[in-house]
């Protein structure tokens, strides 16, 4: 179906049609509703399709007046522009804006999901229990990493700010409340920074809030103590209220972690709309341009720790057909990665239960793994107890595993000012715990092997360099 527009259009000669369509592209607003090429070959807008958001890649250097008046060209609005890495973010209602700049680089998650009914919304879960009882007896994990231990030592520095990409924190949390810095805050569900409170605070989910006790709640004797109850939380949202995690706010988020100062920050997620991305075809936009904000975020000083994910798979070997959001079938392979845990200077981490072994959920990977902490097992229904509003709950996950060790790089942070990246990375991997593959690994006694270790225990499949020590981290 075509657009056409409510008023009459005036009758014009070939020449002024000529010109129409001239004057008509320079300003990117050409109007032919008939949606047959204009006189200059090129294909007139449709506003009045469905918004969608894209990523846009363009060519290093590229300046932002440049960029988005090649976005505005292509029938879209400009929504961000980050210049130090040439991608932009934009609208469009125009169902063919990629086609203009190309599907290798520009792609929509949204138009992908328009096919699909979409993720289920998850639970609301409040939680329960005075918050000011000392629950602190209940957290197996904290002493399995021996954080107990380290706060007689150090809680951390002030000095030190941790980005919580998630779903938003719940800055009036009794175990929060101090350690939140709103300045240093902002939502990105836009793909562009939005600071005000509202954009960052939690609304349907308690995930992000969750994850920011594990690394930073008060020790107090109240309610329980994170890893690094010394250090300041920044609440980056970029987990929406159906649990989707865009692109375009992952390269916001990252973008906003380099531009604040942040020493570590925690992404507990992947990016849709895959679990897995391919650095090729349309993919390849998201994959590039995640890519640039990691590295991006890396140069400024900021070491991004990721969940490995709950899939249970060999990250290291892809394989295998899978199918996408949009009901395609995709073949998996070496190209395919879990973003951001599986890119390049990202730390990422593997989920143990209360027995020390790898949780049946946790993906694993040779080369892929960095290290391991604790994210519970729910076969035997212990998991991690943290904050969420309202109170607390246990979850498990390597969701809960990631800010285990987010608050202990978040220690070394602390206890070694001014250490680059690459220094904070060796410290938190000399510091694990090694941890040899399990010789049988039947978890469900089927008499089968789960899954398959392989590596030695020093480094491997399953663990990585080890299980992360925040008690080495503060001791010099």
């Amino acid at each position: 179906m075509h657009w056409r527009s409510p008023v009459p259009l005036l009758r014009l000669t070939r020449a002024a049609a000529v010109s129409v369509a001239i004057v008509a592209a320079a300003f990117a607003v050409p109007s032919l509703a008939d949606g047959e090429p204009l006189e200059d070959g090129s294909l007139p807008c449709h506003p009045a399709g469905a918004q969608s958001r894209y990523l846009v890649l363009f060519a290093e250097g590229t300046t932002a007046e440049a960029a988005s008046t090649e976005m505005t060209l292509a029938c879209g609005s400009t929504v961000a522009y980050y210049g130090e890495i040439a991608v932009g973010v934009a609208t469009s209602g125009d169902p063919r804006f990629a086609d203009r700049l190309g599907r290798a680089r520009a792609f929509s998650t949204e138009a992908v999901e328009a096919g699909h009914a979409g993720k289920i919304a998850p639970r609301v879960t409040t939680g329960g229990g005075d918050t000011t009882e000392d629950r602190s007896g209940e957290q197996w994990d904290m002493g399995m990493i021996r954080a107990d231990a380290a706060h007689a030592v150090s809680t951390g520095s002030r000095d030190v700010l941790v980005g919580v990409l998630d779903s938003g924190i719940d800055a009036t949390h009794p175990d929060l409340e101090r350690a939140v810095d709103p300045t240093r805050s902002a939502g990105c569900l836009s793909g562009k920074a939005d600071p005000s409170p509202a954009a960052w605070a939690p609304t349907t989910s308690p995930h992000g809030t969750h994850v920011a006790g594990i690394i930073a709640a008060a020790a107090d004797g109240k309610g329980i103590t994170g890893v690094a109850p010394g250090v300041r939380l920044a609440s980056v949202k970029v987990v929406d209220d159906d649990g989707t995690v865009r692109p375009e706010s992952v390269v916001c988020g990252l973008m906003w972690a380099a531009a604040n100062g942040m020493a570590v920050a925690n992404n507990s997620y992947f990016v849709d709309p895959w679990p897995l991305t391919c650095d090729r075809g349309e993919e390849h936009v998201v994959y590039e341009a995640v890519r640039r904000a990691a590295d991006h975020a890396t140069s400024r000083g900021v070491l991004n720790v990721a969940a490995a994910t709950n899939e249970s798979r060999d990250l290291a070997s892809p394989s295998g057909q899978t199918a996408g959001p949009d009901g395609q079938w995709r073949t998996l392979d070496g190209n395919c990665r879990v973003l951001p845990a599986g890119l390049r200077g990202v730390i990422a981490v593997s989920a143990v239960g209360p027995d020390g072994v790898k949780a049946g959920y946790s993906a694993y990977g040779l080369g892929v793994i960095d290290v391991t902490a604790p994210g519970g097992e729910q076969s035997t229904g212990k998991c991690v107890l943290s904050t969420v509003p309202g109170g607390y709950a246990q979850v498990c996950g390597t969701s809960m595993a990631a800010p285990h060790v987010t608050g202990v790089v978040a220690l070394l942070a602390s206890t070694h000012p001014g250490a680059s990246v690459q220094q904070l990375t060796r410290l938190l991997t000399n510091g694990a715990t090694s941890i040899a593959c399990p010789a049988d690994y039947d978890l469900d006694g089927a008499g089968v092997q789960d899954a398959y270790c392989s590596g030695y225990a020093p480094f491997n499949s399953f663990y990585g360099h080890g299980l992360v020590d925040a008690l080495a981290a503060v001791t010099p």
